[in-house]
């Protein structure tokens, strides 16, 4: 029986790649000759040339599935747009950019078929600036520390993942969510191969220090209370020793050898205290208003059209993960 294998890549100004992308991953195809391959590319709003190049893929190969989505839901979206559209036994997701290498998916199939459901292809080695590599460390650091302790010291974004790997995903449909936390929660036998992750050749990157801000909060948010309590342990610490210096600020006025300063010593403990105090209630906010987020009927994402040849139906009425309805206009290359 031939296995199905679909192919998720999310977009996001990407149009120099695109097309050796799409060589180098048919390339990869022309080797499994038991496999069937579909290569499903989320456009997640890109505003350069993308969708254009996308499209005239699309009407030269009949594998390529175009999904574009109606503005930028970031790239864990965009992944999670194009896991609810890949229909293959087993799911690839990788980066357009060509940062890392298709032809590892051969290896990654390999492991799959012999019983793994989750392959990650972490990174050994990244030919990145400073400033790219600096943040990703820390990140992927406290992630394995006070997360999953067997995630991968340098990270991954790079995946083949089984199709009952794919349905819990897809089930779970979290909002601001990690997507690749999310597949190591699920808990399934997951092996890993290294690689060195290559110097950028396409474009620029668009993965900005506030989207590194948000991508860090969602994770941690989503997968550990850590920061709860380390704002307890703030909040312990601040008033065991606002309590020590009160004491101390008492016992000098009384006995009187030392002049207490009311005005200094005052606006210190309060500057110190009320920026704790925000902080704090920073931390709880972004629990709240996450909490407050999956609450809401809004879909994950939505669709803007999607291109194929497969499907001969000219409208399609569903959108995504989260079980609402929602037309949009389904184009067919004859």
């Amino acid at each position: 029986m031939m296995t199905f294998v679909s192919i998720v890549v999310p977009v996001y100004h990407n149009e120099g790649s695109l097309s050796l992308l799409l060589e180098r991953l048919s390339q990869v195809a022309a080797g499994e000759t038991d496999c069937a391959f579909e290569f499903v590319f989320v456009d997640d709003g890109s505003r350069d040339g993308s969708f254009r190049v996308l499209t005239e893929l699309a009407a030269r190969d009949d594998r390529v599935i175009v999904i574009k989505l109606s503005r930028n839901f970031g790239s864990n979206i965009a992944l999670a747009a194009g896991l609810e559209h890949a229909r293959g036994d087993c799911v690839g997701m990788i980066a357009a950019d060509l940062q890392d290498p298709p032809e590892l998916f051969t290896e990654m199939l390999a492991r799959w078929r012999n019983g793994k459901s989750v392959v990650m292809a972490a990174r050994k080695k990244r030919a990145d600036p400073f400033f790219t590599r600096l943040p990703a460390a820390i990140f992927n650091r406290a992630f394995r520390k006070f997360v999953f302790n067997d995630f991968p010291p340098d990270g991954y974004d790079f995946v083949l993942i089984d199709r009952k790997v794919v349905d819990v995903v897809v089930t779970c449909a979290e909002k601001n969510s990690y997507l690749f936390g999310l597949i190591m929660w699920a808990g399934f036998d997951r092996d890993v191969i290294f690689y060195d992750r290559v110097e950028r050749a396409h474009g620029v990157s668009m993965w900005t220090l506030s989207k590194k801000m948000k991508y860090f909060i969602d994770a941690f948010t989503s997968f550990s209370y850590l920061p709860l309590r380390l704002t307890s342990s703030m909040g312990i610490l601040l008033a065991f020793v606002g309590l020590v210096y009160g004491v101390i600020v008492v016992l000098s006025r009384v006995i009187g050898n030392v002049p207490v300063e009311g005005w200094t010593s005052i606006m210190i403990v309060l500057l110190i205290a009320s920026g704790t105090q925000l902080i704090i209630l920073g931390m709880i906010g972004e629990y709240i208003w996450r909490a407050l987020e999956q609450t809401r009927s809004r879909p994950l994402f939505i669709v803007d059209r999607v291109i194929t040849k497969r499907v001969q139906s000219q409208t399609l009425n569903t959108i995504g993960i989260s079980g609402d309805t929602v037309p949009y206009t389904q184009t067919v290359y004859k």
